[in-house]
């Protein structure tokens, strides 16, 4: 979870996240002192930070020879082999297991600081990419929604907008990431008619700007046949937002309601707390119940693993306006991750969870941020100044109170039923196909059949760090 870890009970707890407690202020005249006595550590001084973080808390430790305790005979030994690896990133991807897709390793920890706040480079328009019929090579881009007071909503870009082409380059699978991560660029409209993608020669131009991502993209409470449904489209799980969380709960509390949709199609992940505090949200009848169970690698298990608790207050003691609910609703996509999953998964003993959408990312483990400092802290305010390395390694997967984890495929719904991206409708009504699929089953009124495209998505989508779970 993205706060300060405080060494507990003989080191029971360790480091987690302190990076936002830091004002901005104090970071830059951290790094101001920094630059002034600054000495760059070479490759061989980063890869060692590298094995020793691995060492110390990979989750799939085992599985990797290297960094087992008695794998080298000298450090000078283990020096040289490190120093075999031209760079930092060859040495994290040599020392990483093949169960694992997600560790992350960056080469300024400053950015990635930012993005576990929801601070992030963006024009606002959240896409996703699909292949072109039968042309293995190209794609075009469709717009799933647009962030509020980006420049994409002032440029009035909505969802379910198609562009085929960037500064006038058709998207391919091999040019997309050059052409749609850089600062500013110029998206040309198309209309696809389920054979053919057609250029409209309509094009707007998008500017890239630092904007704090609010993960609350929607809420509203909606009246059918007398019955009152909680909608909420959650996006990430950013403790920064937790008391915008809380209140939103409130208001569903004050008016009413006796059914949650919860949509998590978009939301790939986050704060770990913040997963507990939102099943406390929908729940509150399960307070100090166990909401997960952590699995360590075997040198840390005993000293760190401890149960996380269904709670009914925050850690600064603001209490959790609950709903009691003992049915939930959740919309999902590929993209629904980690810290989404671990909600889905820790509800389930409890409460009845009906899935609706489609499969999820299947991440099940947990990450915190390590910094090249000693162990088994690693913590910023200790790191090498010679240079910004970070990584975001598994450290711990969780179980829920029946013991289900591994679930590497993801979640599967109980209700089937992918979002198509020429048929999006618009978020939050009933034209939504998804929102639809739910009202229907908590009024029992049927809706129509959905058509579906045979067009296939490309899996990428313009967010780096989907997919985190984090302490």
């Amino acid at each position: 979870m993205n706060s300060t870890w405080q060494t507990l009970n003989g080191f029971r707890k360790a480091i987690i996240l302190m990076i936002f407690l830091l004002s901005g202020a104090l970071m830059q005249s951290c790094f101001e002192d920094q630059d002034d006595n600054f000495v760059a550590s070479s490759t061989t001084d980063i890869n060692e930070f590298i094995w020793r973080g691995l060492n110390y808390f990979y989750l799939y430790k085992a599985d990797i020879p290297a960094l087992q305790d008695n794998a080298f005979a000298s450090e000078q030994e283990r020096r040289d082999f490190l120093a075999d690896f031209l760079t930092p990133e060859d040495c994290f991807a040599g020392l990483k297991s093949n169960q694992d897709p997600f560790s992350i390793l960056v080469d300024d920890y400053l950015d990635l600081e930012n993005a576990l706040s929801g601070v992030r480079l963006t024009n606002g328009m959240i896409y996703g990419l699909v292949y072109y019929p039968n042309d293995a090579s190209r794609v075009f881009g469709y717009v799933r929604y647009v962030l509020p007071n980006s420049d994409a909503a002032q440029q009035e870009v909505v969802r379910g907008m198609i562009f085929s082409s960037v500064d006038g380059v058709q998207l391919s699978d091999t040019n997309y990431t050059d052409l749609l991560d850089t600062d500013s660029y110029t998206l040309s409209w198309a209309t696809y008619d389920g054979i053919t993608v057609s250029p409209t020669g309509a094009t707007t131009s998008l500017v890239k700007t630092q904007q704090t991502q609010n993960p609350i993209q929607l809420r509203q409470v909606l009246e059918i046949n007398g019955q009152k449904i909680g909608y909420l489209m959650y996006n990430a799980f950013t403790n920064e937002f937790d008391q915008a969380l809380n209140n939103v709960f409130a208001d569903f509390a004050a008016q009413g309601i006796s059914d949650l949709v919860l949509d998590l199609r978009y939301n790939g992940g986050g704060s770990v707390k913040t997963a507990t505090y939102l099943s406390g949200m929908i729940t509150g009848q399960f307070n100090g119940q166990i909401f997960y169970n952590e699995q360590w690698n075997s040198d840390r298990q005993q000293v760190y693993a401890s149960p996380g608790l269904f709670v009914n207050q925050m850690d600064n003691g603001t209490a959790l306006n609950t709903l009691g609910l003992n049915r939930v609703y959740v919309l999902t996509s590929p993209s629904t991750a980690s810290a989404s999953e671990l909600v889905i998964n820790g509800l389930t003993p409890y409460i009845e969870v009906v899935q609706i959408g489609t499969a999820t990312r299947g991440k099940f483990q947990a990450s915190f941020l390590l910094y090249d400092a000693p162990a088994p802290s690693f913590t910023r305010s200790l790191a090498n100044t010679g240079h910004r390395y970070a990584m975001l390694p598994l450290v711990f997967k969780t179980l829920n109170a029946a013991g289900v984890t591994d679930y590497a495929d993801g979640l599967v719904p109980d209700i089937e039923l992918s979002e198509s991206f020429d048929n999006l409708g618009m978020l939050g009504t009933l034209s939504e196909p998804l929102l639809a699929q739910a009202i229907a089953e908590i009024t029992g009124i049927p809706q129509p059949q959905q058509r579906t495209s045979s067009a296939r998505e490309y899996t990428r989508t313009d967010d780096p760090w989907n997919a985190l779970m984090y302490r």
